[in-house]
């Protein structure tokens, strides 16, 4: 327990400062979170002081850790759902469909085009072709559902048409690449002790149903029976506790917890006095205590020395071109292609390009079950974090500013127009 709680008051001051530091340069405060996770890993604080290193943060201290910030970051995507605005995301309806859809395929390809001169570089003996295809496309087309909805955020997007529409674009993106993951691991012949591939799909199919149709009316009628113009405390410990559950069962299925919690939100009643009350009191917790932790762990799991030589650094960046070409072209061609203009599509593709922490815990199991080898893994970071980096200098050249603190139906973002509205 000291040593948590020592471990904890340092990630938590590193982090606040680089955090800081990065509003200060023009970012988001989430790429100086994960920056500064990597300063306190083996790439800076374990390399120049590996004795304080290892007895500050040793390998066997991670797991409480871990779960600590996974329940903040669980939290977190509770209150992101809670707020998807319902009435946005029906006007966007096409640009979220078309844009999730290409958004997924384009990079997917330029991930299969590379594929072949990856593996006979970088793979490791005996990975096969498909597999390694799989992974590699999976880890070229994910968006960072968490990191981007921080994004969102902290831009105060969250009810905005271009927010609500990435949110949901992101969602549709990361359960087809879990799904896909799926398949992958399948071939390779590791599962992770969960459920069989045709067992995970049907399980999600119920999982959906079952939130969509009948805890989501449920949740609705409960509060015409209550009749309470404040949520109460008890109501509010049933919500974090039903927010648990839904995450415990998406990670039963086998796809992740994340999108459980984000489901938990979507259901949960659109009463602007309850939301504002949720937010209230679950944000400051999540946003200055838990969630840190969680960007901090991913980085210090992060081994930038690992990129050596000119051929290494070539080969990175052409993934990097593909990457960022693949994710941002096909959704906004996406987005062009429903109707909205080039200013927005580009907007909602540099959104979507962003990868973050989803893209290094997909990375993190390709390496554990031997698709990857540490040299194309840490390649595959460094696009991970650079293509996290751009997205908020991307926005503010485009024109989309943050927004004030406002209600949710008070957000709007006029650059991003509705392709119905004359």
């Amino acid at each position: 327990m000291t040593l948590l709680l020592l471990q904890m008051v340092v990630v938590l001051l590193v982090t606040l400062f680089c955090g800081w530091l990065a509003r200060k340069l023009g970012q988001s405060r989430v790429i100086g979170e994960i920056i500064g996770g990597i300063v306190l890993g083996p790439s800076v604080f374990g390399r120049f002081t590996p004795h304080w290193s290892a007895a500050l943060f040793p390998q066997a201290s991670f797991h409480s850790f871990e779960i600590l910030s996974t329940i903040g970051l669980i939290l977190f995507l509770f209150l992101i759902g809670m707020e998807l605005d319902y009435e946005h995301l029906y006007k966007q309806r096409a640009t979220a469909v078309m844009a999730s859809g290409m958004s997924i395929l384009f990079p997917f390809a330029m991930g299969a085009i590379l594929a072949h001169s990856l593996r006979i570089r970088f793979a490791p003996h005996g990975i096969g072709s498909m597999p390694f295809v799989l992974f590699l496309g999976i880890s070229m087309s994910i968006t960072a559902f968490p990191v981007l909805a921080r994004i969102i955020e902290e831009r105060h997007m969250q009810g905005t048409a271009l927010g609500t529409t990435a949110i949901l674009c992101a969602a549709v993106d990361d359960v087809v690449a879990w799904t896909l993951l799926a398949v992958a691991l399948a071939l390779i012949g590791h599962d992770g002790g969960s459920s069989s591939l045709p067992l995970r799909l049907l399980g999600l199919v119920v999982y959906l149903f079952s939130m969509i149709v009948v805890v989501r009316p449920l949740a609705a009628r409960a509060v015409k029976y209550l009749q309470a113009n404040d949520l109460p405390l008890e109501m509010l410990g049933v919500v974090v506790a039903l927010t648990l559950a839904s995450a415990a069962a998406t990670e039963e299925i086998g796809v992740h917890p994340l999108f459980g919690a984000f489901m938990a939100g979507v259901c949960f009643p659109r009463i602007e006095r309850w939301q504002t009350a949720m937010r209230a009191k679950l944000d400051m917790l999540v946003s200055v205590l838990l969630l840190p932790l969680f960007f901090a762990l991913t980085g210090m799991r992060t081994r930038l020395d690992l990129l050596n030589g000119s051929t290494v650094w070539f080969w990175a960046g052409i993934v990097l071109l593909a990457a960022v070409f693949g994710k941002m072209g096909g959704a906004a061609l996406a987005a062009r292609l429903s109707g909205q203009s080039w200013k927005d599509a580009v907007a909602l593709g540099a959104l979507l390009n962003t990868r973050g922490l989803v893209e290094l815990i997909v990375l993190n199991i390709a390496y554990n079950v031997g698709a990857f080898s540490p040299t194309l893994f840490t390649m595959l970071v460094v696009m991970a974090l650079v293509t996290t980096m751009i997205t908020t200098p991307i926005l503010d050249m485009l024109g989309v500013k943050s927004a004030e603190r406002t209600t949710q139906s008070e957000i709007r973002l006029p650059e991003f127009a509705d392709p119905n509205r004359p």
